[in-house]
């Protein structure tokens, strides 16, 4: 089941990254549903949060996997390295500067669109997601839920 270091899964790539390619695939599917649906239905609606919902279970799939946060019970711990202060800075809160830059940059979106068109919407629901991961990532590194991750 576990693999030893330098040795190949016999896995297939798809088996060993399912979890990302089917999140990242029904985050495609809620897009492309959303592009041709009218926003101000039931059904467009939900596509819209949809988005934002799935962008949020990709970025956790993915970030969690290559990216740290030091002290949160969310996160791996990062490895031990011999590198300066700052680098090592850099990646023991790679996660949290992830989800800064890029909550910074829907930010920035959100303030050049419409906030009230089609995809301010889903932009505006998708700052809303980034903070609720940034929040889960800084409660995690202080505050427990016993029996939540066994």
């Amino acid at each position: 089941m576990f693999e030893k270091p330098g040795q190949r899964s016999k896995r297939s790539f798809f088996h060993r990254h399912s979890l990302s390619i089917v999140s990242a695939s029904i985050l495609l599917l809620w897009i492309v549903l959303y592009s041709f649906s009218d926003p101000s239905t039931h059904l467009g609606s939900f596509f819209g949060n949809a988005i934002a919902d799935w962008a949020g279970v990709v970025v956790t799939v993915l970030a969690t996997k290559f990216l740290y946060e030091k002290g949160s019970r969310e996160s791996r711990e990062p490895p031990p390295k011999n590198v300066s202060p700052v680098r090592q800075l850099l990646i023991d809160h790679s996660l949290t500067i992830f989800l800064i830059v890029t909550g910074l940059g829907w930010i920035a979106v959100y303030v050049f669109v419409d906030s009230e068109s089609k995809w301010g919407q889903v932009v505006s629901n998708l700052i809303s997601e980034w903070t609720q991961i940034f929040g889960l990532v800084l409660l995690t590194k202080k505050l427990i839920e016993a029996h939540s991750k066994e």
